[in-house]
């Protein structure tokens, strides 16, 4: 049985956050999903609200410490993206914007993702399409058809609405469906790990 990884990007900042809940209830759906195709899976979890420090500096140096290089390195090494965001002023948030500009050209380019989005109402619905998946677009990741929202509603009584699973289900299967016809990504070499390589080598990208 293949082992494929799963980043789960969350942009939550409340703890816990419907955020969060969406993005567990997607990979939930997701695993099981490659199970069903003869797939095995291992989930990493990416909370940007512990790297918002992080995120800031990167912006201003140029350069990621050595936490939030991990967490880059979780997201581009895998074999599929989860990626959700709360919505705020009609749009993704500051933070999960902020992870996407301090990546390198092409980081994702034909990594299989599944995008998510939470907010208090369903009239915020249509930022996956507006807003979310153009980014994604631009980025050159593979989207898979199905996005998913939850408003507060979506929630009530504790469970989770009938059409919310529908969609859950259907977006992790396309997911799933992606990620198992592609070959195993492997993880980005770590230029530092090899202590023979010249500060000129380094500052070249060899």
């Amino acid at each position: 049985m293949t082992t494929r990884t799963l980043a789960v990007l969350s942009a939550g900042l409340s703890v816990p956050s419907s955020t969060r809940l969406l993005a567990d209830r997607l990979t939930t759906a997701t695993v099981a999903a490659l199970q069903a195709r003869g797939e095995d899976a291992t989930v990493e979890v990416v909370e940007l609200r512990a790297h918002a420090h992080d995120l800031a500096d990167a912006l201003v140096t140029g350069f990621p410490n050595a936490a939030l290089r991990t967490a880059i390195d979780t997201v581009v090494g895998a074999d599929g993206l989860i990626a959700v965001t709360p919505v705020f002023s009609a749009s993704y948030s500051g933070l999960f914007k902020t992870f996407f500009d301090v990546l390198e050209v092409g980081a994702l380019t034909g990594k299989p993702a599944l995008l998510g989005a939470t907010a208090g109402s369903p009239r915020h619905s249509l930022v996956l399409e507006h807003a979310v998946r153009p980014l994604f677009s631009y980025l050159r990741a593979l989207s898979v058809p199905t996005a998913v929202f939850a408003a507060s509603d979506d929630w009530a009584g504790g469970g989770v609405d009938q059409s919310l699973s529908e969609r859950i289900d259907r977006a992790a299967g396309e997911l799933a469906g992606l990620v198992a016809g592609q070959p195993v990504t492997s993880r980005p070499a770590d230029p530092f790990a090899d202590p023979t390589t010249s500060f000129e080598d380094l500052l070249r990208g060899q």
